[in-house]
């Protein structure tokens, strides 16, 4: 039997699932713009809910989300209980096993001045203002608003099992009560007591939701795959979230050096980091973490010993590194300061002043994680003075810091056995999973501040801040289990397995007029304009009627059994009537706007421009005053219509119209098409495969020899790879009707948007030009993809049908582009594919 994860990757499902949208109530009322991995785990989710399919999990529905570290569970958490609101749960018990992340994810849910607060000022859903309330039990909750217990799950089990009231809560709690439990952490949740009292509660009651969230799941055991097999819903691991570039890269800094020395070493690249960010205007404060091996005695001499040597810095200590240092980024550091005018009694006195006593933590036990947890998880706050945590084990869940940047292990020793890492190496390989959230920035316009940039720019001094360090003495046997527990976990690609591949453009091609003088043509991203917005139907929004029924005392009773059917007789005595929205009060219709923020004035005028007060937006023709409502009810009803009626099917209009706007208007969206020289954008470059990839054959022996393919290889997929051998079958035919022809494999130089503002990068630029006519010079987009990507990629194939659809011809003095595209080539619509690409070329 396959988990319930793995129904979601056929292509049906994909496509069903990009028909599900995200309801108001969950976008409307988060903080922060959902990500596409966030967008997927919530319509997984909506679907299940909505849905009936043979996997469906049965009620009272238990789920678990297995995400990485770093991804949002909390958000997804934040989500998911707006959206359960909004279908009438009002009764949530968070539960975990430390108290720490329950203080962690108070903040988030109650507090709206805490930096990663996760929902908006004010939360609206259907109209209503609603309120979050932290409650003691139950009996507090009320109807109107989100009430959530906190608590441990140790607290849970004895207050439970010895019947106490000290956590407010007793089994008369969940009698009679619907509720949705949240688990987080769940792997701590599978102790047989634990597990069989949360289970019981769970099955209180048949609407009951049971929601578990964890980074760790242990698929090798037999007993997890028993228990999760129909619940696992979403598996995103640390593989596929450092795969999607939304964690940094991870870095072993190895040395011989001794304890004090590897200190000295992380502080001076803790400097350059910063010194090189503040260079870029990137507002960062990079924070080191000094771990001890196993006691808190240790890790607090581990801190004394650290003041006295900040105490007492000195030149002597930097030049000694600067001399006999071998490790390249020491090295860059130090040609950074010389550049910038930094010497080094200037960086003596920087580091004093960043790591001063008030500016470091100790986080060695309970009660000082506790004590310090609003500092511990805002370190990248401006007003946050914390630059060096000081801790043994503590840390290694529940704590959120996107700012660390080096991680100093003040120890030796391994505790591995036959190769294979031993416990304090794979809690080791989990702290570095934790520290490896990205911490976001931009430096120049269109780049997504939330992901890596400088993957294939290993020269780019900036690829420095993408990447976590973790300082250790040289040591072969530890290092080698180091690695296999990263990468076990996902968060790391060894790079022993890696090798440096050449992309050098042929000489015969730069000497041609057309890299020398050709231009290619992209777009970027930026903001939404609305400037030219002035109706509904500019943004999408439909024009048929809204229906709203009448609220009457119109029903039938038919028989359990039987064909008698009296639907047909009720629907009979429903009679329809359009009203004008210009018929009904102009006060009713401003009350029902007050009712939703998005249509508050100073919101509404983002999307609307040209309207210079509400009354234009109720009065004009192209907005409000253009549309009707049809209300259906009895004869007798539709005649006594009440402000009361209005109000309710205005509301229902009102939230269409919403949500029609949102889903068709974006942040941001694709520019027109800008030019720059061919000579500018591909070059030479070095990039890395895994040898024992697909990638790693460069099919050297089909196009190293052809003039029409520009590098001397393709380190592309199998999927690419043939779809070069079709366009060398397909070459001598395009030859007679073009000269110039040009294929060119875009290893990420080059970007293009569609209109939502989401980017993409085609996998090869095909130039062509036309032998006679106007002599126009063809650029193509194409896009080989495998078959389990078709699905989740459509939106790619269908912004790559919008450029061939409105195909753009640029002239610049002498020369004529036109600017199309072709859909996906997939091998095994490769026919298909040879037709199109043929057909475009002859537009």
């Amino acid at each position: 039997m396959a988990f319930l994860y793995e129904i979601f990757n056929n292509p049906f499902a994909r496509k069903a699932l990009a028909q599900v949208p995200i309801p108001n109530g969950i976008s409307d009322n988060l903080k922060y713009s959902i990500r596409t991995y966030q967008e997927e785990a919530f319509k997984r989710y909506l679907y299940t809910e909505q849905e009936d399919f043979d996997e469906k999990p049965k009620k009272p529905l238990h789920l678990l989300y297995n995400m990485a570290t770093g991804s949002g569970k909390t958000m997804v958490m934040a989500g998911l209980i707006l959206h359960l609101y909004e279908q009438g749960y009002r009764n949530f018990l968070f539960f975990v096993n430390s108290n720490n992340i329950i203080q962690k994810t108070k903040e988030n849910f109650l507090n709206p001045q805490a930096s990663k607060y996760l929902f908006t000022d004010k939360i609206v859903i259907n109209g209503k203002e609603v309120l979050i309330k932290e409650i003691d039990n139950f009996d507090e909750a009320d109807d109107r608003n989100i009430n959530i217990k906190f608590v441990s799950i140790q607290m849970l089990t004895s207050g439970l099992l010895l019947n106490v009231r000290e956590n407010g809560l007793s089994f008369e709690d969940f009698e009679d009560r619907k509720l949705v439990l949240i688990g987080d952490e769940a792997h701590h949740n599978n102790a047989d007591v634990w597990g069989d009292l949360v289970e019981k509660i769970h099955q209180m009651n048949f609407e009951n939701i049971l929601l578990e969230f964890t980074a760790t799941l242990d698929y090798e055991s037999q007993k997890i795959v028993e228990k999760y097999q129909d619940k696992v819903i979403y598996k995103y691991d640390l593989a596929q979230f450092r795969l999607d570039k939304y964690s940094k890269e991870i870095n072993l800094i190895r040395s011989l050096y001794d304890e004090q020395e590897r200190i000295i070493q992380a502080l001076i690249l803790n400097l350059y980091r910063q010194e090189l960010a503040t260079s870029h205007n990137v507002n960062l404060k990079p924070v080191i973490l000094f771990k001890a091996k196993r006691t808190i005695a240790e890790s607090e001499q581990n801190k004394a010993n650290f003041h006295k040597l900040i105490e007492n810095f000195s030149e002597g200590q930097i030049e000694k590194i600067q001399k006999t240092s071998t490790v390249g980024i020491v090295q860059k550091a130090f040609e950074f300061f010389e550049q910038n005018g930094i010497s080094n009694t200037e960086i003596v006195k920087r580091i004093q002043s960043n790591f001063r006593e008030e500016n470091c933590l100790s986080a060695n036990n309970d009660k000082e994680a506790e004590k310090n947890q609003i500092l511990l998880n805002t370190l990248e706050d401006e007003n946050n003075p914390i630059r060096a945590i000081f801790a043994v084990q503590k840390l290694n869940e529940g704590w959120d810091v996107l700012n660390l940047f080096d991680i100093v292990r003040l120890y030796d020793g391994r505790d591995g056995r036959a190769g294979n890492p031993g416990k304090t190496t794979l809690s080791e390989a989990q702290l570095i999973g934790r520290g490896a959230r990205y911490y976001p920035f931009t430096i120049e316009d269109g780049q997504d501040k939330f992901t890596r940039k400088f993957d294939d720019d290993v020269s780019n001094d900036l690829k420095t801040l993408e990447e976590l360090y973790y300082h250790t003495k040289e040591d072969s046997k530890y290092i080698s289990e180091l690695k296999k527990a990263l990468v076990d976990s996902g968060i790391y690609e060894d790079d022993e397995n890696l090798v440096k591949k050449q992309l050098t453009l042929k000489f015969e091609f730069k000497e041609t007029d057309f890299y020398r003088d050709g231009q290619v043509f992209f777009n970027k991203k930026i903001p939404k304009s609305f400037d030219n917005v002035k109706s509904f139907a500019d943004l999408g929004v439909a024009k048929q009627n809204h229906r709203h029924t009448l609220s009457s005392g119109v029903g039938s009773m038919s028989r359990g059994f039987g064909d008698s059917d009296t639907s047909s007789s009720v629907e009979a005595s429903i009679k329809p009537i359009d009203v004008k929205l210009v018929d009904i009060p102009k006060h009713t219709i401003r009350f029902a706007l007050s009712r939703f923020p998005f249509f508050h004035f100073d919101h509404l005028t983002k999307f609307f421009p040209n309207i210079e007060s509400l009354s234009d937006f109720i009065d004009g023709e192209d907005y409000l005053a253009g549309l009707e409502i049809t209300f259906r009810g009895t004869p007798d009803r539709v005649k006594t219509i009440s402000n009361f009626d209005y109000l309710q099917a205005l509301s229902g209009l009102l939230q269409s119209i919403e949500s029609e706007i949102k889903n068709s208007s974006t942040e941001y969206e694709g520019s027109n098409y800008i030019k720059k020289p061919v000579h500018e954008v591909f070059k030479d470059k070095e990039i890395r495969v895994n040898k024992y990839d697909e990638r790693a054959n460069g099919q050297e022996d089909l196009v190293a020899n052809e003039p029409w393919y520009v590098y001397n290889a393709n380190y592309g997929t199998s999927e690419e790879k043939q779809f070069v051998e079709l366009f060398s079958r397909r070459f001598e035919g395009l030859n007679q009707k073009f000269e110039n022809i040009y294929l060119i494999r875009n290893e990420r130089e080059l970007k293009i948007f569609d209109k939502q503002g989401r980017a993409f990068e085609p996998d090869f630029l095909l130039f062509c030009k036309q032998r006679d006519g106007d002599q126009l010079t063809f650029q193509v987009f194409i896009e080989p993809k495998g078959n389990g990507f078709i699905a989740k990629d459509k939106w790619k194939e269908d912004f790559l049908e919008e450029i061939r659809t409105e195909k753009k011809t640029i002239e610049i003095h002498t020369d004529k582009y036109l600017i199309t595209a072709v859909p996906f080539y997939n091998y095994a619509n490769e026919n298909e594919f040879k037709t199109t690409l043929e057909s475009t070329l002859n537009e």
